[in-house]
Parts: C-alpha cells; sequence; structure tokens
C-alpha cells in the first residue's frame, strides 16, 4: 500500500483562504469574483508563510502582532484589483459601438431634435462624433437641419 501523495496544500489553509474570499466580499471588495485571490496567494507563498509564521509568534501568550499578515493581505488584494485593472483595461469596445449608439438615439427622436438631445441621450459619447455622425446621416440625405449652432434643429427625413 502506498502512502497518500502530499500535494502541499493543506485543508487549513484552503479553509483559510475560502474565508478570506467571504470576508472580503462582505466587507465589498469584489475583486475576488473576477481574479483568483488563491492563485495571487500561491504565486506569493513564501511571503505567505513567512507573514503567517512572524504574525503568529506569541499568539499563545496574546502577545502577536498580526500586522505583517494583514499587510501581506492587502498587498494580494491589491495585487488582484490591479490585475483587474489591466483586464479590463485590455478589453476594447466593440468597433463602432458609439456610432451605434447615436444612431439609435436618433431613431427615437420624435419630430425635431438638438445635438444636445442626442449627448443626453448618448453619455460617453463625444459631441464632435455626435456632430460628425449626424452631418454624414445629412450628406446621405436621412436626416435634414434647419439653423446653425445651438439653434440647429435635427430632422429625421422620410425613407
Amino acid at each position: 500500500m502506498t502512502a497518500p501523495v502530499n500535494t502541499g496544500r493543506d485543508g487549513n489553509g484552503r479553509v483559510s483562504r475560502l474565508l478570506l474570499l467571504l470576508t472580503c466580499y462582505h466587507v465589498g471588495l469584489e475583486v475576488g469574483r473576477y481574479i483568483s485571490l488563491e492563485r495571487l496567494i500561491e504565486e506569493n507563498k513564501e511571503r505567505y508563510y513567512e507573514t503567517l509564521q512572524e504574525s503568529s509568534q506569541g499568539w499563545h501568550k496574546g502577545k502577536h502582532d498580526p500586522w505583517p499578515y494583514i499587510g501581506y493581505l492587502l498587498f494580494i488584494i491589491k495585487k488582484a484589483y490591479d490585475e483587474f485593472e489591466k483586464r479590463a483595461g485590455d478589453v476594447a469596445a466593440p468597433r463602432g459601438e458609439k456610432s451605434e449608439l447615436v444612431l439609435d438615439a436618433i431613431q427615437k427622436q420624435k419630430g425635431q431634435f438638438r445635438l444636445l438631445d442626442i449627448e443626453q441621450a448618448c453619455s460617453g459619447v463625444g459631441r464632435d462624433w455626435i456632430r460628425t455622425l449626424l452631418f454624414k446621416l445629412k450628406k446621405e440625405g436621412k436626416i435634414d437641419c434647419s439653423g446653425k449652432g445651438k439653434a440647429a434643429r435635427w430632422k429625421r427625413t422620410k425613407e
């Protein structure tokens, strides 16, 4: 009969890391839903064990210092947020998304509308981009414009 293989992952460690994740969720730190805290701890496990050891000294006498371990956990959480921020920044908006947003806002207009109406309906889309699309649609004969500047009123043409 062979002895069980020690994988290096004890049950107590898994439970403590699960409790860390649960505690993070409880206090509103949701990054663990998207970035594996377990993986980050594994990647920094030498420091994990060092801070556990350092923070546990004198525990039985009530003279331990939890701050090395707390500092380590804060380091892990910051690393998770940094990774999340990088991943979120890598996700590009689908091509044409802003154009579609503006075109949809124009379609929803009843009667005449102003540039400001489209701006308000499309937060996050710049005024210059909205103007570019309005002039393109005008050139294509899909909308008409009366007036200039702030007084300009746009209207969809009948197709």
